[in-house]
């Protein structure tokens, strides 16, 4: 069976006022979106339910974080128990946003990752190299490191439930795209280590996205390779031409 396309847009911590949020959701309810394409938004905490509501119901509405914890005395925090509570049926896990700036490890991403899966959760699970390691040729090891972690919590079971996202940090709201010559390799690297850390149907079958400064204009060429499943989409999500990256497959 062939991977179910992916879209992901990740709204990150971008202002929404009252009349951006009915633009961007009077948007996507409005348009003509491939229908083989899964589609799943990620705003703000403050916003899941809201938009939850209103979006229509081809749209998943995701969290951008979550504990491991499902109550108790963790002020700021959001559990799995109460994203499922709330009808929120993905999260987003590692982006390199929280490994960098709340210096998040790869072990700490896995434990939330194995209590997402244990609540019911989806998790598009991030990973992703720096600049430098790239240069120095480390693009296979580091994320295959960041997977390790969480193929060592997890049963092959649990992989059902889990889109890889993967972000090559230098990408990521720079502007600067890896070719999809790069994208292609990276992906096929992850689905090899898959296919030799979980099982060769895990490999098979997990999808694969790519993000990092994803846009209306170099969408079609990604979406052409083969190991390329999707997109996980930041800054154009709030903006019309998300809608393209949506349909980037239709023909």
């Amino acid at each position: 069976m062939p991977r179910q396309f992916f879209v992901g847009g990740n709204f990150k911590m971008n202002p929404i006022s009252r009349g951006q949020k009915a633009t961007i959701i009077s948007t996507l309810n409005s348009a003509d979106l491939d229908s083989a394409t899964e589609v799943v938004i990620a705003p703000p905490s403050l916003y899941l339910i809201p938009l939850r509501d209103i979006v229509r119901k081809e749209i998943q509405v995701s969290a951008q974080n979550c504990y491991f914890k499902d109550s108790g005395a963790f002020t700021g925090e959001i559990s799995p128990a109460q994203l499922v509570d709330a009808k929120i049926p993905y999260v987003i896990l590692g982006h390199s946003e929280r490994r960098s700036l709340f210096h998040e490890t790869s072990e700490f991403v896995a434990q939330k990752t194995k209590a997402a899966l244990s609540s019911t959760l989806k998790v598009i699970l991030c990973v992703g190299e720096t600049l430098q390691e790239r240069e120095a040729g480390q693009t296979a090891s580091v994320v295959e490191k960041q997977l390790q972690a969480v193929v060592d919590v997890l049963q092959e079971s649990d992989w059902s439930g889990i889109v890889i996202a993967y972000e090559p940090v230098w990408a990521i709201g720079t502007g600067k795209v890896a070719t999809s010559a790069q994208a292609q390799e990276a992906h096929a690297d992850i689905r090899k280590f898959l296919a030799q850390a979980v099982s060769s149907a895990t490999a098979e079958n997990t999808r694969i996205i790519y993000g990092g400064s994803v846009t209306a204009a170099n969408c079609k060429e990604l979406s052409t390779q083969l190991d390329v499943d999707g997109f996980l989409v930041g800054g154009a999500s709030l903006k019309p031409e998300f809608v393209d990256i949506i349909n980037a497959k239709r023909q």
